[in-house]
């Protein structure tokens, strides 16, 4: 191990020069790029393989610089990158030591991969001299390959083996991770390496300029889009998980054209739950209201920012993959899904909906009310518009049962957090819960007075929360994802309230994070449906008329567990239980809150739609 003596002082961590080239530390120039493209946390497991980076991160931290933030576990370490680029729009970075750690790493990447998150996981390796010759946790070409195992869950990976190819591999792979189709990319560093001196040939605007997003757009296929809008005399928007930046533009093509809306599970967050033109999700959880949106009498559909998978597409239904569907999408990953649609348009979504509206205000302009719609900016929240989204089980979600019913903590939870809240739900029945019936009744999203129609108005003057309030996985959804995610969510955003719904089985995967939000001082919520099950299999086996087997869980006091960890936690079996919490206080809080939630396990979540395709597949 290198001695102390040789550790970097803040003398020797440069700031990124206004004249190059100059040599340094390869450790030292690969934080002070991330630092120049903005990334403030870089969350891992030190070890000896990687202990040149933590030092240039000790450094970068006293100066204000990115700053390492300890995982208990290095999928959590890649969870919580997750969670931190969702709800900054910067690249998440995660770092693990060789061997085990790497492969420890790889859940939490691939979780990243299927979910289009930008991320950039550093390993180590051995020292190149000793390749070959069974070191401790060697796992390069010579050893457990796991740069060819990264290779098949990011979008780059590689063993830097010269120091001559770091500057330009490291510039590839945040080129890479930041460019869509975005994911995440992976670079497997020799620890002699780390510590080599290297010339620096890349400035700090030259590196921004190349990642730079391009808004590239064709042209004739907007103005094709524009014809079928024009000539539709009824269009539903449906708005996927890919359309953050871009639903202040989506907003105003709705009300413009008087569309309907619905969202796949993913999009929730993106929109106002009470929006009077939404009618709800369509997919995994969904809701009937947004499949009868689909299917009443309408000319043309707008699949936006959806990949179009088993849960964005309710399992490929017929009312979405057929000839009146336009799929808009920046990436042809998502296009090679619809080959049946009527027009594919790829580019951007937010120049794309931009450019759109630039025509459609045009045409108004010349003829008048050229779309039959009021004007826009007039359009209100709507105190009833829920009973435009068809619920399953309405009079449950006030249910005053004990133990307390899931679709009842849903509805506490949307009415005990303020506006601000970020919710991340887990992998299991917390996704299905959540997406079906949580929502914040008084989140003030969007729709303001605005004047004269025009592009003007899409640009900056709503409120929309881009990052979006409800975060959930599609495709691969490793369980635990939320207790990481939630972390990097508030270490990205420490002053919004963050609320985690986990299960009691994702708890006993990677409830073990929770202590880093306390040593971070974040405030999080962890919200634990406690049913002493695996909720997902129990049910899923009881539909299928499988065997009931391996579901079981212990009966385990959680709120006691994190009272042991020197964290705040509280049992909750009844709605009244809520009542009596001081959430004045468990706001306030530098640090986290548990809620032991004794859920009502007989209640069966919405989850017909996963057992549709199992069904499908025993067939």
């Amino acid at each position: 191990m290198k001695p102390l003596a040789a550790v970097p002082s803040e003398a020797d961590y440069p700031v990124l020069p206004s004249s190059l080239p100059q040599t340094t530390e390869a450790a030292t120039l690969i934080v002070s790029y991330l630092e120049a493209i903005g990334v403030e946390y870089v969350f891992g497991v030190p070890g000896g393989a990687v202990e040149p980076l933590y030092n240039a991160l000790a450094v970068s931290s006293r100066r204000g610089g990115p700053k390492p933030v300890l995982a208990r576990h290095e999928a959590g370490a890649a969870f919580m990158a997750d969670g931190y680029a969702r709800e900054t729009g910067r690249l998440g970075v995660c770092v693990a030591t060789s061997g085990p750690g790497a492969t420890n790493l790889l859940t939490g990447v691939a979780c990243a991969y299927d979910n289009s998150v930008p991320m950039l996981a550093i390993t180590g390796q051995p020292s190149l001299p000793l390749f070959g010759k069974r070191a401790l946790q060697e796992s390069a070409c010579t050893g457990v390959n796991t740069v060819g195992m990264f290779r098949h869950c990011t979008r780059y990976s590689t063993l830097v083996s010269h120091a001559d190819q770091l500057e330009n591999k490291l510039v590839n792979a945040l080129m890479r991770a930041s460019q869509l189709p975005h994911g995440p990319v992976h670079l497997s560093i020799p620890v002699d390496l780390l510590r080599t001196q290297i010339e620096q040939r890349l400035s700090p605007a030259s590196l921004k300029a190349l990642m730079a997003k391009p808004s590239m757009i064709d042209e004739d296929a907007v103005r094709g889009l524009c014809q079928l809008v024009r000539q539709s005399s009824k269009t539903v928007l449906i708005i996927g998980g890919g359309c953050g930046e871009a639903i202040d533009a989506l907003m105003h093509f709705a009300e413009l054209t008087d569309s309907s809306f619905v969202t796949t599970p993913d999009a929730k967050g993106l929109v106002h739950p009470h929006h009077p033109l939404y009618r709800g999700v369509f997919g995994f959880a969904g809701h009937v209201s947004a499949q009868k949106a689909l299917r009443d009498n309408v000319d043309l559909v707008l699949a936006v920012g959806t990949s179009l998978g088993e849960w964005t597409s309710a399992a490929w239904s017929d009312s979405v993959l057929n000839q009146r569907m336009v799929h808009i999408d920046a990436t042809d990953e998502h296009l090679l899904r619809s080959p049946m649609a009527r027009q594919h348009v790829r580019g951007r979504i937010r120049t794309v909906f931009e450019r759109l509206l630039d025509m459609m205000h045009i045409e108004q302009a010349n003829w008048g009310d050229a779309w039959g719609a009021a004007e826009v900016g007039q359009v209100r929240i709507a105190a009833n518009a829920a009973d435009k989204v068809h619920l399953n089980e309405p009079h449950k979600v006030m249910a005053p049962e004990t133990p307390i019913k899931p679709q009842r903590l849903m509805t506490e939870l949307s009415q005990r957090f303020p506006p601000t809240t970020r919710f991340v739900a887990d992998a299991g029945n917390s996704t299905a819960w959540a997406i079906h019936y949580l929502e914040l009744r008084n989140r003030r999203m969007g729709l303001v007075p605005s004047g004269p129609a025009g592009a003007g108005n899409r640009r900056g003057e709503r409120r929309h929360d881009h990052a979006g309030w409800l975060r959930v996985l599609m495709d691969f959804a490793p369980m635990g994802w939320a207790i990481g995610a939630a972390v990097g969510v508030a270490r990205g955003k420490p002053d919004c309230p963050v609320v985690c719904i986990t299960g009691d089985g994702s708890y006993l995967m990677n409830g073990q994070e929770i202590t880093v939000a306390a040593q971070e001082g974040l405030n999080v919520v962890f919200v634990i449906l406690n049913d002493a099950a695996l909720g997902m299999v129990k049910h899923g086996q009881r539909l299928a008329g499988a065997e009931q087997v391996a579901f079981e869980l212990p009966q385990i006091n959680y709120a006691a567990m994190a009272e042991a960890m020197g964290i705040a936690g509280h049992v909750i079996e009844s709605p009244e239980d809520f009542a009596k919490l001081d959430m004045d206080t468990i706001l306030k809080r530098k640090g986290p809150t548990l809620l032991d939630i004794r859920i009502d396990g007989e209640e069966v979540p919405p989850m017909s739609l996963r057992m549709q395709t199992l069904d499908s597949i025993q067939d």
